[in-house]
């Protein structure tokens, strides 16, 4: 009888990311540890290395799927006809929604620090990239004759400002933010986003 390695290691890589991602859903990215790991995939701890080159490997798998979800959550919230500003607050409030239903998880895209003179590799890179294409249809609209580079720096930038406010709020590190707080912050923010944008283009 044969064993099917390749199947096999895959079904294993699949059970590694499951039980990573549960850890992290329990006890954040902290209550990530290789010896648990292998318990809960039935797998001996040297296993673990030879699916994921190291832990921060196995890390960025996890946190594609959260942004995988993110991605699909975002989708959801435009419809086709939605006007620019609209579809923007709406991303905004998405997006903190989603870092309240999913905190843990959300909280791990952002707490997980790679070594010094590593970055994170180019797939991974993608899956974050395909993300800002949700805020730059919006901008396309609002700026239709922008570059396609000043476009995507300018929704790096709003997402920027949107993380920002979502995360100080849900941390709490100006003081308590309910919820409203954060979200009437966002919808403002947004807004004087959106007014300000013809100036923040314009030829100098």
């Amino acid at each position: 009888m044969t064993t099917d390695l390749p199947a096999k290691r895959a079904r294993l890589r699949d059970d590694l990311i499951l039980a990573a991602e549960a850890a992290i859903a329990s006890g954040g990215l902290s209550a990530l540890k290789a010896r648990t790991l292998a318990e809960a995939a039935g797998c001996a701890v040297g296993a673990i290395y030879n699916v994921f080159p190291d832990l921060d490997a196995l890390i960025f798998a996890v946190n594609a799927r959260t942004l995988e979800r993110l991605d699909q959550v975002l989708a959801a919230t435009i419809r086709p006809g939605t006007d620019p500003e609209t579809a923007m607050r709406r991303l905004a409030l998405a997006y903190h929604g989603f870092s309240r239903t999913e905190r843990r998880r959300w909280t791990a895209v952002f707490a997980h620090q790679i070594p010094d003179g590593s970055s994170p590799p180019d797939w991974y890179l993608g899956v974050v990239g395909k993300l800002f294409r949700h805020i730059e249809g919006p901008l396309a609209e609002l700026l239709p004759d922008a570059p396609p580079e000043v476009r995507g720096g300018l929704a790096r930038t709003l997402f920027s400002a949107t993380h920002g406010i979502v995360s100080l709020g849900l941390e709490e590190k100006l003081g308590p933010a309910p919820d409203e707080v954060i979200a009437q912050a966002l919808v403002v923010m947004t807004r004087s986003w959106v007014l300000g944008l013809p100036g923040a283009v314009a030829p100098r």
